[in-house]
Formats: structure tokens, C-alpha cells, sequence
């Protein structure tokens, strides 16, 4: 049976892959053979579910006959697999301590809590999930089980409200956001909501949280002083019209490299372009891949090389831009001289078959082409003269002609 197996017990493994002898899956089945408690959960758990009416009908009565001792403690483990935590939370007439574990083991699906919220029967259950706000805020779905859940108390009732109310249909605050978002374990966005200057844009509320979703990296980990921010957009004076000229910029580079632009992709993208470049240097260098994406293709070169110094940036990344062709020439010529990308060959491959690295870049770098890319080089009529006759006189040598 094709599922996730996260026990390492090679006996568990060969019971739910189907390749345990006939009597070891029965024995399994109605809870006599010898397994750790959470090993044997789990295959009780997988074999109810089982197209085997045997194996299916042994483990559900075996599961129902339990100790519910022996399932509260299992519950209670972060090593429990997930799919025993599912399998508690969808059932209703458990002992409230099942139910108490199962809420604070971090391990238990979100979704798993939402079930057991829709379904449950006991209105102490469903208070017990309202008094925890962290994850309500975090999962806002559970409360509407909640609210939908006809045997809630009222106290359980006007706190999922309340909660609803505050965190998500309230007029928003800068700062409530910011809450809202470390609430949800989300330090960096909340920083950079925090450190972000909306007055100025057009950004609606929804918009300056999907772009708060993109960030990646904490202020921890970003070095943003090279950037001179305060006088970024002083220096930069940035008309309507040129950012206007930017997002069509950017969307057709887009085009050209994808048959089909998804509508959300061109939203993203004039959702990012009506920020100040102030705050589109911060996306960029503490953006996530699809933020990076966008805003390397900014024709503000230095939100471009802020891409660059995002510390979350991959080599793959890196690859990917050393080929762009409507790329700056700075950006170009900063891959070259970096040591550590320059390591990596597919990178300094691109950098010199783009005819826009500057010949010198392309001289420096072609010594470390494998003499097959030379000889494709020399031939290029992308690139110009001089790197093609450098590129020949190097293949001829390495083949000795």
C-alpha cells in the first residue's frame, strides 16, 4: 500500500509494504505481535484503512479495544507519525486527555485540529482548541470549524469570534500586522512590515501581506549599510511613467521565457513596482525566489545587485541570471568577480556565452572552459569577435593544432 512510512523499524516497513508473510500482517492486525507502541499504532493505524476486509476489520477493533492510557501517552510524543495523530483527532469519544495531547504536541497537523474541531462533540474539547489563539491565528480555518460546530459553549463561542474579529476583520495597523505576523512564527516578514514605509504606495493591506509573505531572511542575516537607503530614492527620483515603463519591463522579459504568464505572477509584479525603491532593495535582499525572480530584472541597478547580496540566493539562482541576456552589465560583471560563484562551472559557463559580460570578464573566465565550450564559443555569433578569435586560438592549443 503506497504511503508515507515514518518509522525506521524494518518490520513496520515490511508490514505496510505489503511484504510481511500473511501471518505476521493478521498477528499485526489484532495487536499481538511484538512491536514498540507507537511502531504498532502506526500499522494499526494504516492497516483499518486497508483494501484487505481481514486486516481492515482486525486493526479498527483492535484501535477501538486500546487503553486509552496507552494512547493518551502516544499522543503525547513528538515521535508519534503523523498519521496516528490524524487517526485521534478524527475520532470522536476519546478520553479529553487524548484530546489535550494531541493539542500540545507540535507534531499534530493543523488540519488535524480542524477536523477534530468540525467534528467533535464535546464542547470541552472545542474550548480547549479556542484558549490556544497562537494557533487560531495561525490556522484561521479552525475557527470557523469552531464558530460552524453546533455543541460549542458560549464562552467558546465569543472567544473564536473575538480572535476572528481581531486578527481578521479588523481595520489593520502597520503594527497589528507586524503581531499578527510574529503570532505565526513570522519574524521576518513582521520585520519588514515593521521597517517598511506603505504611506507612500498604493499598497492595500492585502497587498503589503502578500508581499510580507515573500520574505525569507531576518534583518540578522542581511547586511542592507552598502546600500545608503535613506538616500536611495533621493538619488533615485523615480517618476509614475518609468515605473509604469519598469513593470512592462519586467513582464515581458517574463514573456519571452514563458509561453503562458500566469495572471498571479503579473500581479505580484505590479504589486512589488508600486513600492518605493527603498523598500523593493529591502524585498530584494530579503525576498524569497520568486521575489529575487522579479526584482534582479529591476532596471534600478542597485535593487538589482541587492538580488545579488540576499543571503538566501542559490547557485542555481546565480546560474540562471548569469544567462539572462536584458541583464544589467553590472550584475554580470558582479557574478564574474565573485569567488564562490565563479567556482561553480555552469555559472562562468553562461557569464561567458552572454553577449552583454564585458569582454574582459569573458577573457578572464574562458582559460577554465572545457575545450568543448570553447569550440561552441568560437562559433557563437552571439558574442563579439574578439571572444570568438580568443576562444578559437584557446580550443586550437588545448588540441594541440
Amino acid at each position: 500500500m503506497a504511503q508515507l512510512i515514518e518509522s525506521t523499524n524494518p518490520v513496520v516497513r515490511a508490514l505496510l509494504e505489503g511484504t510481511a508473510p500473511r501471518a505476521a500482517q493478521v498477528a499485526a492486525s489484532r495487536g499481538i505481535l511484538p512491536l514498540p507502541q507507537n511502531d504498532l499504532f502506526e500499522v494499526l493505524v494504516a492497516l483499518s484503512g486497508s483494501s484487505d476486509g481481514e486486516l481492515s476489520a482486525n486493526a479498527a477493533q483492535t484501535l477501538s479495544e486500546t487503553d486509552g492510557r496507552l494512547l493518551e501517552a502516544c499522543v503525547r510524543s513528538e515521535e508519534t507519525p503523523a498519521t496516528v495523530l490524524r487517526y485521534a483527532a478524527s475520532r470522536d469519544g476519546l478520553s479529553e486527555k487524548v484530546y489535550e495531547g494531541l493539542l500540545i504536541n507540535p507534531k499534530t497537523p493543523s488540519s488535524a485540529i480542524e477536523v477534530l474541531a468540525r467534528s467533535t462533540k464535546n464542547a470541552n474539547v472545542l474550548e480547549l482548541i479556542s484558549l490556544n489563539q497562537q494557533l487560531l491565528i495561525q490556522t484561521p480555518s479552525i475557527i470557523e470549524a469552531i464558530l460552524k460546530n453546533p455543541n460549542r459553549s458560549s464562552d467558546t463561542e465569543r472567544r473564536a469570534s473575538e480572535t476572528k474579529r481581531e486578527f481578521f476583520e479588523k481595520e489593520r495597523g502597520v503594527q497589528q500586522i507586524a503581531s499578527e505576523l510574529r503570532a505565526q512564527g513570522k519574524t521576518a516578514a513582521a520585520e519588514f512590515i515593521e521597517n517598511t514605509d506603505f504611506e507612500g504606495s498604493d499598497l492595500t493591506v492585502e497587498e503589503a501581506l502578500s508581499i510580507a509573505a515573500m520574505i525569507e531572511a531576518d534583518d540578522n542575516e542581511t547586511d542592507d549599510a552598502w546600500l545608503a537607503l535613506e538616500y536611495l530614492e533621493e538619488i533615485f527620483e523615480e517618476t509614475e511613467v518609468e515605473r509604469q515603463m519598469a513593470v512592462e519591463k519586467i513582464i515581458g522579459e517574463f514573456k519571452s521565457e514563458e509561453m503562458d504568464l500566469p495572471s498571479e505572477r503579473i500581479s505580484i509584479i505590479n504589486r512589488i513596482m508600486k513600492m518605493g525603491m527603498k523598500d523593493r532593495a529591502k524585498l530584494a535582499i530579503k525576498g524569497d525566489r520568486e521575489a529575487r525572480n522579479i526584482l534582479v530584472r529591476d532596471p534600478n541597478r542597485v535593487i538589482a545587485q541587492a538580488v545579488l547580496n540576499n543571503p538566501r540566493i542559490t547557485e542555481q539562482e546565480i546560474e540562471k541570471i548569469a544567462a539572462m541576456r536584458a541583464i544589467s552589465v553590472d550584475i554580470l560583471r558582479q557574478i564574474a568577480n565573485n569567488r564562490q560563484w565563479s567556482r561553480h562551472y555552469p555559472v562562468i559557463h553562461n557569464i561567458a556565452r552572454n553577449p552583454r559580460t564585458p569582454i574582459a570578464n569573458v577573457l578572464s573566465i574562458m582559460p577554465r572552459l572545457q575545450i568543448r565550450d570553447l569550440a561552441a564559443l568560437s562559433k557563437n555569433r552571439n558574442v563579439s569577435d574578439a571572444v570568438r578569435r580568443q576562444a578559437l586560438r584557446l580550443a586550437e592549443a588545448r588540441s594541440g593544432k
